[in-house]
């Protein structure tokens, strides 16, 4: 399937933000968790310090081996440290009170490091460098350009940014000297995706959309001359293809398709033969595959039923290794050391937000780096998800992940959410949430629904909502509220809708098209015009706009069925309190989306709430703006559902 159209509106993982707007004050009737569970702030849940590692590309230990490159908010806004792999107190290398800074590279021979940010959110990312001095230089300067890093030479004497400052619409490929950062670009981009780079430098690959449910892979010889795209992928029929990465040796590349069955596997390609086997397979997607620095070992996440699955192979003798122990969990964001001695990943859960951790291969040990959880929380007082599947209007099994409150049960039954992801193509998944932590530890129950179109359950489950958005997704949904009736410590006559995104127009849907259906929703940054949305697209995402075309419809041609499946357009139909909650700088859903829904649901003088935040895009990453926005949920539901009669 096209992870890329999976993804286009998905709601940002470190969503949730600070606000000024629209609100309403009146008395709250709140009902506190049983008395041996606390009840906690917003604040006290992102008090928890959120970490992440860079990119696969990206060297994640410094070249002395002394420091890990990290990203995290420990100060409230996102910034570059270094952690020392010894444990102790992280070094700031960015410096930033507003705008996100996130860690790409170390320089792999000496202190130098790449990072990248963008301006409040509008998703136009420069990439810099700061130096050895600690003084920094913009890589990609220019307005209106969105740059980002694609890797390094094996030699360390070179790297490769893309930009779209030749004409906004296409990621051009430029080689970069580490020692002046003079460049030449190596590829003007006709309209492909780059998708990845050999190490030696020479090979690009190259995906190319065509529909939503068929896509084709590309590779460039960067060293012929006048090197041109040559299509890998010959076929016929809906098939959906896409680069992952090239083998170590510089010989092979490692694709994904789901040619062979529902889901996708990963295949080699050989460079100079042509032939192609199989990697890796699985019961479910294999969603990636890397390789150690050395080459000494490959990794691949299968996801398996909306929880990551690791496994990791010794290539020279096929062998899975074990790891040292860890905690519960999903492991991502594995990094190996240059010499393959160490690993460095993040292990997180429903109870544990992610944390760092060292693990010594050699001497099967492992070291925890960070500690993310706010101490003022007990992580028994946290709730661990269920996966649960529950059947729609036509029969058809729809996977969820349920959080039951401590203390629900049929004699103290709670109010409960529906929760709807991102996408279109999205999944919820197991995992950490403040916020779903935060509205959970408040007596709310969540159920996070994968309607028919979500990732993860195979390519015809995939396709199921193309062109038909609004209509059995949102039943799906809808019927998710009838599961939750049969629940015996639910409270069936108070649950509300919850989404972002492509699920915050699965909110206004569903008080727009079944307006009886749930008794509240909130929609964050969701689409209710999808004729402005799909005809006011980022530039940037012109590679794969004809994809997205396929699946939502073209609006040069379906303009009429986009505003039936519109909610602005049925605004008239909404009776239920409802909270928007918005980014005024965001590229993919524009603020008049949420200001002209707002209008009209006031127009029928039903409550609405309205809370914007003029620093952030799509998807809320200052910590005080997260805070604000999970308290205005808490606030609004224990108004409106749990305060309703």
């Amino acid at each position: 399937m096209n992870r890329t159209i999976a993804s286009l509106l998905a709601l940002s993982s470190i969503a949730l933000v600070s606000a000024c707007g629209q609100s309403t004050d009146s008395e709250v009737v709140a009902v506190a968790p049983p008395a041996e569970i606390p009840r906690h702030s917003a604040a006290e849940f992102f008090a928890t310090t959120s970490y992440g590692l860079p990119g696969p590309a990206g060297h994640a230990f410094s070249a002395d081996g002394k420091s890990l490159l990290v990203s995290s908010d420990k100060d409230g806004v996102f910034n570059v440290y270094a952690l020392p792999v010894t444990g102790g107190d992280m070094v700031r290398m960015t410096d930033s009170e507003d705008s996100a800074m996130f860690a790409v590279s170390w320089f792999p021979t000496d202190d130098r490091m790449l990072y990248t940010y963008d301006q409040g959110g509008n998703e136009l990312n420069h990439v810099l460098v700061r130096e050895a001095d600690g003084s920094h230089r913009d890589l990609t300067p220019g307005e209106e350009l969105k740059a980002s890093f694609v890797g390094w030479a094996d030699d360390g004497q070179s790297f490769f940014l893309a930009t779209t400052e030749r004409n906004q619409k296409s990621f051009d490929l430029y080689r970069y000297s580490s020692a002046d950062y003079s460049r030449e670009m190596v590829f003007e981009n006709p309209g492909f995706q780059l998708a990845a780079l050999s190490r030696d430098g020479r090979w690009l690959a190259l995906d190319k959309p065509r529909t939503s449910a068929d896509s084709d892979v590309y590779v460039v010889d960067l060293s012929a001359d006048n090197a041109e795209p040559v299509l890998i992928t010959e076929h016929d029929g809906n098939i959906s293809y896409g680069a992952v990465t090239f083998t170590p040796d510089n010989q092979g590349l490692v694709f994904s398709t789901n040619e062979h069955g529902e889901f996708s596997q990963h295949w080699t390609y050989d460079l100079e033969t042509g032939d192609k086997n199989l990697l890796v397979s699985a019961d479910w997607d294999v969603m990636y595959t890397g390789f150690s620095r050395t080459g000494r070992y490959r990794a691949s996440g299968i996801n398996a039923d909306a929880r990551t699955e690791v496994l990791l192979t010794d290539t020279a003798s096929g062998e899975a290794v074990s790891l040292p122990e860890l905690p519960p969990g999903d492991l991502n964001n594995l990094r190996f050391s240059s010499d393959d001695s160490r690993l460095a990943l993040i292990v997180n859960s429903d109870v544990s937000p992610s944390d760092i951790y060292l693990l010594d291969l050699e001497a099967g040990a492992s070291t925890r780096l960070t500690d993310a959880m706010n101490p003022e929380i007990d992580r028994e007082h946290l709730v661990a998800s269920e996966v649960v599947r529950y059947k729609s209007f036509d029969g058809l099994e729809i996977p969820g992940i349920l959080y039951k409150p401590h203390g629900a049960s049929a004699d103290n039954p709670v109010p409960a959410i529906v929760w709807v992801h991102g996408g279109p193509g999205g999944q919820s998944r197991t995992g950490y949430s403040a916020t779903r932590q935060h509205l959970i530890n408040h007596g709310y129950a969540i159920l996070a629904a994968n309607n028919r179109g979500s990732s993860g359950y195979g390519k015809t489950f995939f396709h199921m909502d193309d062109k038909r958005h609004g209509e059995e997704d949102l039943q799906d949904i809808v019927y998710g509220r009838k599961y939750l009736e049969t629940l015996d410590w639910i409270d069936g006559d108070k649950i509300g809708v919850l989404g972002g995104s492509y699920g915050g127009y699965m909110v206004a849907a569903a008080l727009a098209f079944e307006p009886e259906a749930f008794d509240v929703g909130i929609n964050i940054f969701g689409v209710t015009n999808w004729v402005r949305t799909l005809k006011s697209i980022p530039p940037w995402w012109e590679a794969f706009k004809e994809a997205l075309y396929d699946e939502m419809g073209d609006p040069a041609t379906d303009e009429e069925r986009h505003r039936r499946i519109s909610p602005l357009f049925h605004a008239d139909n909404i009776v239920k309190p409802l909270l928007v909650v918005q980014g005024a700088n965001d590229p993919r859903v524009l603020q008049v989306e949420s200001d002209e829904l707002v209008a009209a649901v006031q127009a029928n003088e039903v409550p609405v709430d309205y809370v914007i935040f003029p620093d952030e895009g799509h998807g809320f990453r200052k910590r005080e703006n997260r805070i604000t926005a999970s308290e205005a949920y808490v606030k609004f539901l224990d108004k409106y559902l749990r305060g309703a009669e």
